[in-house]
């Protein structure tokens, strides 16, 4: 058994920074590469701040911790809270991120796989626009 604790002063700068836009921290709570594997990521998104749009070949789980988000995929955009979970299924071109107005974290669980990030951006620039909770 393995038990792990959120806590934004173990974040540190993500590996890859052109998948974001806007100030992004990263806490690597679990990292494997094993088949049948689950990465744990809790992400601290700036307000404002952002993934670039991307596909993974597997389900993502997103479990807001704190602050207020928006998840985007190409039919809707939602806004998340504490305690939203939100599953979004392998192959789906999305995004997701923090409001202009909160800073937010969210913890990512997703089996071992490739992520897409060459996506067109498509509704890219009216981020909030149709956000509906």
């Amino acid at each position: 058994m393995r038990i792990f604790r959120v806590q934004s002063e173990q974040a540190k700068q993500p590996d890859n920074p052109e998948y974001f836009s806007g100030t992004v921290r990263q806490q690597r709570l679990n990292q494997t590469k094993e088949a049948g594997g689950v990465d744990l990521v809790a992400v601290f998104f700036a307000a404002g701040a952002r993934t670039r749009p991307h596909v993974h070949t597997t389900d993502q789980v997103l479990t807001v911790v704190e602050g207020e988000g928006i998840v985007a995929t190409e039919r809707e955009r939602r806004l998340i809270r504490p305690g939203d979970i939100v599953i979004i299924p392998a192959g789906e071109w999305h995004w997701h991120g923090a409001t202009p107005a909160s800073a937010m974290c969210h913890v990512s669980a997703r089996p071992v796989g490739p992520t897409n990030w060459s996506p067109p951006p498509r509704d890219w620039e009216t981020y909030m626009q149709g956000a509906r909770p």
